[in-house]
């Protein structure tokens, strides 16, 4: 394989690099109204700001939860953002700000709203419902294991989101941030605008400033893309990292929740409080690899020098202002004192596709199947994929007014995780994508992480045909099961776009270097007026 060192750029001077930051920042939009009054800019506040305020007793958490909860009463009624609100929510504010008056600190987010996305339970009495109306009246009273960690960390639990329904895995032909039970989220920059999925509600409600910090969940695509279309920060884990159990599941080999936040700092608050071993997710062993990891201390503003990128480039050309943008983010990733090794692709077979596909029809049919048979609602642990599919049929009016379940219908068509095609199909994925894709390119050119555009921007909702999605690089992190991190990149016509940072398994500590080096040398922030 080919490559262009692109070389040392210890002498440019500082000049340079703000001129490119210049270029990064400019024509940001005006977005879409003024801070609450009385909110005391909490909206425009990072994790750490919000945590030294309530440590001086400036703020509380009780004036915190209070105000993220009076700007949702603003937004929301545009942007559906949110599917429940908590009403629980001011009452944890206040423990927890008793608990502060106490001496007690439970960690880095005491007293610090969190919004999940509604395909993770909690038992707060609010439903888990995946977006589906079949699931309005899931009242699991228990804690994914994920949303127990917050609370040990000292969350409180503001909201559910809204997403694209069943996290978009019932219909080809969707339109991101739509479901049932929520209607259609729409992206704060441009409420015409897609917010992409499937962790819209998420995404939206960080861009525009309803809370700090929210959970999403990702099988391909559904932490970073709406991150990207909504100029904030998501950071996929490495699948194993951080449990999956009391989530709603599409596939076992790539599910993950992530967190999504306006900065790298605060994205790496958050998932540091989620890591943890989970005896009911095998896959959480991985964690044992890790003891002692800190990732707060690879936010380095030198995270760049010395580090080796390499630009995938078979993962560029969908959108020409988007590729200007990347050529843009190489010249700062380089000014930074990172070395770019180019030209760099990935040549999947004919057959990846399909057996990527066939993959996710396969676990999806098997894990939801095991999901609902664990419901503790007799009704509800009844539900299996094939009567979800006669529930939609039976509530076509509300379930299915723009699209249909097609989706649905091929994965219960499939067998068991016996079938040999389905071990083939999974033997195919992953090699492609790890050992002769990520860790390939890794292992040849002597990296420490690949870099990509996330997406192009977003597109305008369209209920009758669906989404029209240009490309990204979400497929091989996700695949491979590696970690991804997207930062905003800058904006076409006003729309944010993100860059992503992806590589080996367990490679979060060096990503974030590389994440937040860049963060720091073209950021800006624009908040939500």
């Amino acid at each position: 394989m080919s490559f262009l060192p692109r070389g040392s750029l210890a002498c440019i001077s500082l000049c340079i690099i703000l001129v490119l930051v210049a270029l990064m920042t400019a024509c940001v939009p005006e977005p879409i109204v003024e801070p609450v009054s009385g909110s005391f800019g909490v909206e425009q506040r990072s994790v750490a700001e919000l945590e030294r305020a309530m440590a001086a007793r400036e703020l509380s958490s009780v004036a915190i939860t209070q105000a993220c909860l009076t700007r949702i009463q603003q937004l929301d009624g545009e942007l559906k953002a949110i599917i429940a609100l908590n009403p629980e929510a001011l009452e944890q504010a206040r423990a927890l700000d008793q608990e502060r008056a106490d001496g007690k600190l439970r960690g880095a987010l005491h007293g610090i709203p969190v919004l999940l996305k509604d395909n993770i339970e909690s038992r707060d009495p609010l439903p888990t419902t995946a977006g589906s109306l079949a699931l309005a009246n899931n009242l699991t009273g228990r804690d994914a294991f994920v949303v127990s960690r917050l609370r040990a960390a000292g969350a409180v639990i503001l909201a559910k989101a809204n997403l694209s329904e069943w996290a978009n895995f019932r219909s080809e032909h969707s339109s991101s941030g739509w479901s049932g039970v929520g209607g259609q989220t729409r992206n704060p920059y441009d409420p015409t605008r897609s917010p992409c999925g499937s962790s819209s509600g998420s995404a939206v409600a960080v861009a525009a400033g309803m809370v700090p910090l929210a959970l999403g969940t990702e099988t391909n695509g559904s932490l970073v893309c709406p991150a990207s279309s909504n100029g904030i920060v998501a950071i996929k884990p490495t699948v194993g990292l951080v449990s999956r159990s009391g989530i709603v599941p599409i596939s076992h080999s790539q599910d993950t929740a992530g967190p999504m936040a306006r900065s790298v700092e605060d994205a790496v608050t958050l998932l540091e409080a989620m890591i943890g071993v989970d005896p009911q997710d095998s896959q959480t062993d991985a964690v044992s690899l890790v003891t002692g990891w800190t990732l707060s201390e690879h936010l380095r503003s030198d995270g760049l020098e010395g580090k080796r990128i390499g630009v995938v480039r078979s993962l560029t050309g969908y959108h020409s202002g988007t590729d200007q943008l990347l050529e843009k983010a190489l010249e700062a990733l380089e000014a930074g004192g990172a070395e770019i090794v180019d030209a760099l692709s990935f040549d999947p077979p004919e057959a990846f596709d399909q057996a990527s596909y066939d993959v996710l029809l396969y676990e999806f049919k098997h894990d939801l199947n095991s999901y609902l048979a664990g419901l503790p609602d007799p009704a509800l642990s009844a539900l299996t994929l094939e009567s979800l599919i006669a529930f939609n049929e039976q509530h076509a009016d509300e379930e299915m007014p723009y699209f249909g379940q097609e989706i649905f219908q091929k994965a219960q068509a499939k067998g068991s995780l016996r079938d040999r095609a389905y071990l083939e199909a999974l033997a195919l994925a992953q090699r492609e994508t790890r050992k002769d894709g990520i860790d390939r390119l890794i292992r040849e050119h002597q990296l420490d992480a690949l870099v990509a555009p996330t997406g192009a921007p977003a597109w305008k909702i369209d209920l009758i045909k669906g989404d029209t999605f240009l490309g990204g690089s979400s497929t091989y992190p996700a695949v491979a099961g590696y970690p991804n991190i997207t930062v905003p990149m800058g904006r076409v016509e006003g729309m944010p776009v993100g860059l992503s940072f992806f590589g080996p398994a367990l490679s979060e500590a060096t990503l974030i270097e590389i994440a937040f080096g860049f963060e720091q040398a073209t950021r800006h922030r624009t908040w939500p007026k």
